[in-house]
């Protein structure tokens, strides 16, 4: 699905953005960089219901990042949302966005892409069906010569290598973030 969402539009509060950039993760024992890894919490509650509902995710005790559920019921794995090009509501965003330079960076980003969205902790478990959020899939997928691969931005062990390349790009694109290899924290 992650590849399937590239080029897809997310309306919500105001703005909508084109994704660019995202990174799939997967279930129970199927993916260690996963936060449904170990089995369902009640952080991860979302990711093991209904598909087309977001997962919503405090990162670093500082930003809201989102995903959007895309398995059936009791099999959790979903779509974080890692940037895109805000194609309306350019100015709502950038009111939210006031440290950007660039459109280009307003939602350029997991974080910058739900601040510029309007996506709260509130918002996880929300039905992208109509309001306050729509996801409107493009109208033919983003051709293969045009999506990149490669592992996943920030994530440590083997979750974060190239044995899980599942991070979608559309090449070239200028709103795409640069990719991070996760660094390991220096302990003591």
């Amino acid at each position: 699905m992650a590849p399937r969402l590239l080029g897809a539009v997310l309306h919500g509060r105001g703005a909508s953005v084109r994704l660019t950039e995202v990174e799939a993760y997967l279930g129970v024992g199927e993916d260690p960089g996963s936060h449904a890894h170990r089995g369902p919490t009640p952080r991860t509650r979302p990711m093991f219901g209904e598909p087309g509902h977001l997962y919503v995710y405090f990162s670093y005790g500082m930003h809201a990042c989102a995903n959007i559920v895309c398995s059936p019921p009791g099999a959790a794995s979903a779509v974080l949302l890692r940037a895109g090009e805000v194609v309306d509501g350019l100015d709502t965003a950038r009111e939210r966005r006031t440290t950007s330079r660039v459109d280009a960076d307003l939602a350029r980003g997991p974080a910058r892409l739900t601040i510029a969205l309007g996506i709260v902790l509130a918002d996880d478990g929300v039905l992208l069906d109509g309001e306050p959020f729509a996801l409107e899939l493009p109208s033919a997928p983003v051709p293969a010569s045009r999506i990149h691969t490669g592992p996943r931005t920030g994530v440590s062990g083997e979750g974060g290598t190239d044995a899980y390349p599942w991070r979608f790009t559309i090449a070239g694109d200028p709103t795409v973030s640069p990719y991070r290899r996760s660094v390991p924290r220096k302990r003591g």
